[in-house]
């Protein structure tokens, strides 16, 4: 199991740069690529899984949309593009392929009758909930590099930065 007082790419990254950005706060740099490279790290494990499950980013949100709304894992296709930020059109297509896969459904809307709703399958939920277990196992290997001390300090720290991230992107002022 790796330590801190093993050595990484970014530590080689940071030598180097180094040299020609004497100023630049190597802290900060080795912070930011860190979590860069591990972001596409678990995005790369977690566009893996789903293709086992023969779903992709976009269509395991759909299902993950519904999955979260709870009983009776439904909501309209109007809701769930405005919700991905996507186009009518656009949602469409993605709801035609996981119809066509028998993760969704769709069923005339109770409340309108000119309009529908997505309703996920049993076979959706089922799927839905091997790819996220089966992600998971992977993320726990992977943060098994740290005790259980050490993942509440980094999820408290990560928490910090996020909160930074949300303060200013209300636009509130510095604390200082």
């Amino acid at each position: 199991m790796a330590r801190t007082e093993d050595r990484d790419h970014v530590d080689a990254f940071l030598e180097s740069i180094h040299l020609v950005l004497p100023d630049l706060d190597l802290e900060v740099e080795g912070i930011v690529d860190r979590i860069s490279g591990l972001a596409r790290r678990l995005q790369r494990t977690m566009d893996e899984t789903l293709a086992e499950f023969g779903l992709d980013t976009a269509e395991n949100k759909v299902l993950s949309i519904l999955a979260q709304g709870g009983e009776p894992f439904r909501s309209t296709p109007g809701r769930l593009a405005a919700r991905m930020e996507l186009s009518s059109g656009a949602m469409t297509n993605r709801l035609d392929r996981l119809e066509q896969a028998g993760l969704v459904q769709r069923l005339p809307d109770p409340d309108d009758r000119r309009s529908v709703v997505v309703e996920l399958t049993d076979h959706g939920r089922k799927t839905y909930r091997r790819a996220v277990g089966a992600q998971a196992k992977k993320e726990a290997l992977v943060t098994a590099a740290l005790n259980e001390r050490e993942k509440v300090q980094l999820n408290a720290l990560l928490r910090l930065m996020m909160l930074e991230f949300e303060r200013r992107e209300r636009g509130e002022p510095d604390c200082d």
